[in-house]
């Protein structure tokens, strides 16, 4: 299960975000958000928030139980985006990938 929500203005896409249902073993029922892209322009006019609501009430349809994002260690403004609306630090990690 997946979604795209898009904010718009004035006709001109300004940001975009897709989540999809994270079906884990290990864990309950949640909303993964895989991007949220606020264009420079508008970003901190609240665009971004707006789209962390699409995502949570999307989430809640799907009987979601948390929606859970990841962030590049870098990315603090982000990270403090995320911590303004509710979300709450709660693990660090390092991701692996092999070619295939």
């Amino acid at each position: 299960l997946n979604a795209i929500f898009v904010a718009e203005s004035d006709g001109e896409v300004i940001g975009w975000t897709h989540v999809s249902v994270s079906f884990l073993l290990e864990v309950p029922l949640r909303a993964e958000i895989n991007g949220l892209i606020v264009s420079e322009a508008s970003r901190s006019l609240g665009t971004g928030a707006r789209l962390l609501e699409a995502v949570e009430a999307w989430g809640r349809t799907k009987k979601c139980e948390a929606v859970s994002v990841r962030s590049n260690v870098i990315r603090d403004r982000a990270h403090a985006f995320y911590e303004r609306n509710g979300y709450e630090h709660y693990k660090t990690q390092k991701a692996f990938r092999k070619p295939l």
